[in-house]
């Protein structure tokens, strides 16, 4: 909105000109989601707890766990708004991939939304029966697969990371990839939302990385250098990435143990849907599985616990899934497990940053 309201007056005031950039409306992007997550925090959690919108703790789970109960959740409505907001201030509207990014963000947070109201409802720890919910995400993801190929220049070629070499071209088969990618990670992230500030830490990592991911394969030059796919349009993604930064980091200082709020489904499910659309946006898809591998790892524990369990009669891999209520009950205190989970995403992180010159 800002870029059409004053970019056009830089004819007459040079002053303007700036806003022409990505990275100067991806620093103000991050700025104003941050301030709207941050300023409506205390506001948002007041009006959560006099409504008595608190979590449900299952009962199967770590008994440190229990005094949670009644702790506000579905702070991921506040996340949505402030990425929301500022990306609608700050990027280019008339961006198709901007528009698909909100419509994941936005889709993704209302099936995470109906599934935290069902449990408010029910009065217990479970909302939308998983097949419910594996249906309608499936159902957008599949529209916005569709609707990126459909897009004019959009390639269906996958990138293969450390392989320049390496692209099978999927033909409308993307459609069920990028699918795949979108709701892969909306259940990732969610599955990685059980400690305090445990899945926001690596979600605003994942997004500062596929940040810069944006920018270069928006940049024609950049692109040619590093010998990746230039994706006309898919800089101004950048902008979202940030937004999804800033919104994040103000969250945060409420989500950081002891948490004053928790983001719910609405929060998980949407945040990780978006990352999967931007890395279908970008073409660095299996790059998320390196980006993203702290998710990926949460979501393997849950597979192969469930696996196992039923294969063996009884038998389990590890204590208990996911993975991070694992070393909780081996004894690392709440917040250790957080912040040696957080360095473990900042490391993957760097890795997959190297492949844009391993090639």
């Amino acid at each position: 909105m800002l870029y059409h309201l004053l970019y056009p007056l830089h004819t007459d005031f040079i002053v303007f000109n700036v806003f022409r950039y990505i990275t100067f409306r991806t620093i103000y992007a991050i700025l104003t989601a941050f301030l709207i997550s941050f300023l409506l925090g205390p506001w948002f959690i007041r009006k959560l707890a006099q409504m008595q919108v608190g979590q449900y703790v299952r009962e199967d789970g770590p008994q440190t766990h229990l005094k949670k109960a009644g702790t506000p959740t579905m702070g991921g409505s506040l996340i949505i708004t402030a990425i929301a907001a500022a990306t609608l201030l700050w990027a280019d509207l008339t961006n198709f991939f901007v528009w698909i990014a909100l419509l994941v963000l936005i889709g993704f947070g209302l099936i995470g939304f109906a599934d935290d109201y069902l449990m408010q409802v029910k009065k217990r720890s479970k909302g939308l029966s998983a097949r419910g919910k594996l249906v309608l995400q499936t159902v957008l993801a599949l529209l916005t697969g569709a609707l990126v190929v459909m897009h004019p220049g959009f390639s269906t070629q996958v990138t293969l990371p450390f392989f320049k070499t390496v692209s099978p071209n999927l033909g409308w088969w993307y459609v069920l990839f990028a699918a795949f990618v979108i709701v892969g990670a909306s259940n990732a992230v969610n599955l990685t939302d059980g400690l305090d500030g445990l899945a926001i830490g690596p979600v605003i990592i994942a997004a500062a990385t596929y940040m810069i991911f944006a920018y270069v394969a928006g940049h024609v030059k950049i692109a040619d250098y590093l010998q990746i796919n230039y994706v006309a349009g898919s800089g101004e993604i950048a902008v979202f990435c940030g937004a999804m930064i800033g919104a994040g980091l103000g969250f945060l200082w409420f989500n950081a143990y002891p948490a004053q709020v928790f983001m719910g489904d609405v929060g998980s499910l949407s945040l990780g849907g978006s990352l999967g659309a931007v890395a279908v946006i970008t073409k660095q898809e299996i790059v998320l599985a390196l980006v993203g591998g702290l998710f990926v790892m949460e979501a393997l524990s849950v597979i192969f616990q469930v696996g196992y369990f039923k294969m063996t009669h009884g038998k389990r891999i590890f204590r208990m899934a996911p993975l991070h209520h694992h070393f909780e009950l081996k004894g690392w205190p709440e917040p250790k497990v957080i912040v040696r989970f957080w360095i473990i995403a900042i490391a993957l992180a760097l890795i997959s940053m190297s492949t844009l010159k391993l090639r």
